[in-house]
């Protein structure tokens, strides 16, 4: 029986997110002031703490170090031992000491978890801006609240000497910061100052334009006079360079858009502050929250009428990307030039983002006016994250800086640490063991060498650093797919196909914990369906290991494959000739009544189109919704081709966000093969009719979006009641538009159901590995018990 008073020595092990947050500085201190005698250090991917003292100190110690950790950290394991061998001398005090490693990469049951980058905290910013401060206008002050952590650490356990900062040798003055355990520098590990840290560095092609190998503040003034005459710089931010320019300047975003090969895909706006941000777009409670934490994601925000950027920022959309700055050099842009600015991705479009300063000079060349760069390595590729507020919750639309390498639970616990290797679009990949998934970084599309490139470095370097070694690979069952490809020739004990739109409604499932059955309504562009067809307005009754189709939209051919993905015109023309005859009635109607459609295009291809169709020559069937939207935008004269994915749908939804009260359009149900299948030659027929009586089509587009929420009610309503269940998964990337998925979220709640949407991973295809992962989990584990 322990005797209060006594004298006790324990070993602590804390697990989860407690490196690059605070915590051995917070341990230290909490050990002081408990009277404590010991240490605390990394060890590999876990915080070691050897204590004596009294029972109750040592007692409120284990308490306290989940109770009143870091703002940051996530404490997910407290294990308390008696410390074995000599136990720290009375009066000896607490200090943190050298970290060890004793646990070899790839073994045991833990995930070592790293922090993602965080945003410039207020205590740093009142220093940048006090002329008083030796730190002032020092563009990479941090301490241990903020600043660079997933993009410098090389390795576990996190110390300088293992980031790309170890080339800095600490000044005294910071080395005294460093050491103090009542600064909050204290074991900083990024820590820096003008004496001794990273320097800005100013290049140009043009030298007329400003002094060419200026450094500090010389070289921060050149970017800014380059940025006020109408220039584009390319800046190196914190997980890769960036393309900045005035977003109030009409000529320069438009040469950005020209130069970067990106005619109509929203740009990026950063603004100096919320009052700012309210300036340029209806900002909510929720979504203001979600621009001030710490990540300082973009979020997407319905825009003002009267704001004053450029008409090219945004084109044709209902909402524009705005954020704060997140890094001390954003912040001291925007308080300088005093005006938005679009900060973009530094690439040519659908490219990796450019990370290495030699590789940057090369592939931006054409796209900048100059380079504001920098002497601190990147060691991992971070795009900026994208958000938004949906059904009052904050939801991902892109997890990449700010959220990613931070873990997300599993609900069935992995057995053999796995890779998911996600889809080919938006691409991102998923490392788990345990019940622990560390999403990567979002890539891009698997489209070019570069990408794949960028994919396996992204993945060796975070898989060597998070200490999972995979043994199983998940990956989409689409051959063609370049992860699929990848997963086939790695070298591991097994492997597991899952199905697109299952990882789609599992990744939902997954974030919220549901193991048992739910309802999974997964809409998006094209996935390889189980019986070889492309399949994309799904329902299905599914849990984390099986599902079974049992909804579904009706099918239509894709004249010539990807060329209808961008052209909607053409998919427009597959519903039209070769649309799945659910009924005989409708059929011919709606050819004739797609009179001035077919007018309206060339001849020659509304001639080949048909042929095509007639023949089954390269018309791959779907039964896609997303393409759906597509043959509807273009139908309503609102996109014959796409310049990137889901730019037909985004104007279809601009142009019916103006009418939220528009009926919905005529629509049927039928059984086809016990599937219940939504029949969109109905809805086409009604709206091309409605179209030629001359009906508004912005209330053509809103009875649209209110006919595909009415459908999706009416199946998950009868699902619902056929297999007693309540519970409803929305995943996808169609669910990504904010007017259909706030009605359908609606309907369905109105509906008694319980509807559930993606929030910390995206719905998009951004989210399939984390669904991968969850099922290749649930499956091993399943295999596993017999």
């Amino acid at each position: 029986m322990q005797t209060f008073g006594a004298r006790v020595a324990h070993r602590i092990e804390v697990r989860g997110t407690v490196q690059g947050v605070g915590f051995r500085p917070f341990v230290c201190r909490l050990g002081s002031g408990l009277g404590l005698d010991g240490c605390v250090r990394n060890d590999g991917g876990v915080v070691v703490v050897e204590a004596a003292g009294s029972f109750e100190a040592m007692q409120a110690l284990a308490a306290r170090l989940r109770t009143d950790a870091p703002a940051q950290a996530r404490v997910s394991g407290v294990r308390v031992s008696d410390l074995n061998g000599s136990a720290p001398a009375p009066g000896t005090g607490f200090r943190v000491v050298r970290s060890t490693w004793r646990r070899p990469v790839g073994t045991g049951a833990e995930v070592s978890r790293i922090p993602p980058d965080l945003g410039t905290c207020d205590r740093c910013l009142a220093e940048l801006f006090d002329p008083g401060d030796r730190r002032y206008r020092y563009a990479f002050l941090n301490c241990t609240d903020c600043g660079p952590r997933a993009t410098v650490i090389d390795a576990l356990p996190y110390d300088r000497m293992r980031t790309t900062m170890r080339r800095f040798d600490m000044c005294a003055a910071c080395a005294a910061e460093y050491a103090d355990p009542t600064d909050r520098r204290f074991h900083a590990e990024p820590i820096a100052c003008p004496a001794c840290g990273p320097r800005l560095v100013w290049h140009t092609t043009d030298h007329d334009r400003g002094a060419d190998g200026a450094s500090g503040e010389d070289a921060l003034a050149a970017a800014e006079t380059l940025i006020h005459r109408g220039g584009v710089v390319a800046l190196k931010g914190l997980g890769g360079y960036q393309l900045v320019c005035d977003a109030t300047d009409q000529a320069a975003v438009a040469r950005l858009r020209i130069r970067k090969h990106r005619p109509a895909k929203p740009f990026a706006v950063m603004v100096d502050g919320l009052a700012a941000a309210r300036r340029l777009a209806h900002v909510s409670e929720a979504e203001a929250a979600l621009l001030t934490s710490v990540a300082r994601p973009v979020v997407l925000l319905a825009r003002r009428p009267d704001h004053p950027m450029s008409g090219f920022v945004a084109p044709s959309v209902p909402r524009i990307g705005l954020f704060l700055p997140n890094t001390p050099l954003h912040h001291l842009l925007l308080a300088d030039l005093a005006r938005p600015l679009v900060v973009t991705s530094g690439n040519v479009s659908d490219e990796p983002i450019a990370i290495d300063d030699a590789d940057a000079r090369q592939r931006l060349a054409g796209l900048a006016d100059g380079f504001l760069g920098h002497d601190r390595a990147i060691r991992s590729r971070y795009d900026d994250s994208v958000t938004r507020v949906v059904a009052g919750r904050p939801s991902v639309v892109r997890r990449a800086r700010g959220y990613s390498p931070e873990p997300i639970d599993l609900p069935v616990a992995a057995p053999e640490p796995l890779l998911a290797v996600g889809g080919q679009l938006k691409h991102t990949f998923t490392l788990a063991r345990g019940g622990t998934a560390i999403v990567g970084p979002h890539t891009g599309d698997l489209e070019q060498q570069a990408t794949m490139q960028a994919f396996e470095m992204n993945l060796a370097q975070l898989s060597r650093v998070v200490g999972v070694t995979p043994r199983v690979v998940a990956h989409d069952l689409h051959p063609g797919y370049l992860s699929t490809q990848y997963a086939k020739a790695l070298p591991v004990q097994g492997r597991i196909g899952v199905q697109h739109h299952h990882a789609h409604v599992a990744s939902c499932a997954a974030e919220h914990g549901i193991t048992g059955r739910y309802i999974g309504v997964a809409y998006d562009g094209l996935g390889l369906g189980d019986d070889g067809t492309l399949w994309g307005g799904e329902v299905l009754v599914a849990d984390l290991i099986s599902y079974r189709r049992v909804a579904r939209f009706g099918c239509a051919p894709l004249p010539g494959g990807a060329a209808a993905v961008r052209r909607p015109a053409r998919m427009a023309l597959g519903y039209l000739f070769g649309g799945e005859l659910l009924d005989e009635r409708s059929s011919g109607a709606v050819l004739r009544a797609a009179g001035p459609f077919l007018r309206r295009l060339p001849e020659r291809e509304v001639a080949i189109v048909r042929r095509m169709v007639a023949q089954g020559v390269n018309c791959p069937v779907a039964s896609s919704a997303g393409r759906l939207f597509d043959a509807v935008a273009a139908l309503l004269d609102l996109r014959d081709d796409a310049t990137y994915e889901g730019e037909a749908a985004v104007a279809l939804e601009a142009l019916a966000a103006g009418c939220p009260a528009a009926p919905e359009l005529p629509w049927r149900l039928v059984t086809r093969d016990d599937l219940i299948v939504y029949d969109p030659t109905t809805t086409l027929l009604a709206l091309l009719e409605a179209l030629h009586d001359g009906a508004d089509r912005g209330f053509l587009a809103a009875g649209f979006h209110a006919t595909v929420t009415a459908v999706t009610v009416a199946v998950c309503a009868e699902v619902a009641a056929r297999y007693r269940l309540r519970t409803i998964c929305l995943s996808g990337g169609v669910m990504q538009n904010h007017l259909l998925v706030e009605a359908v979220v609606d309907g369905l709640s109105g509906a008694g159901l319980e509807p559930l949407v993606n929030e910390r991973v995206p719905g998009n295809d951004g989210g399939i590995s984390y669904g991968q992962a969850a099922v290749a989990a649930a499956r091993i584990r399943m295999d596993a018990r017999g």
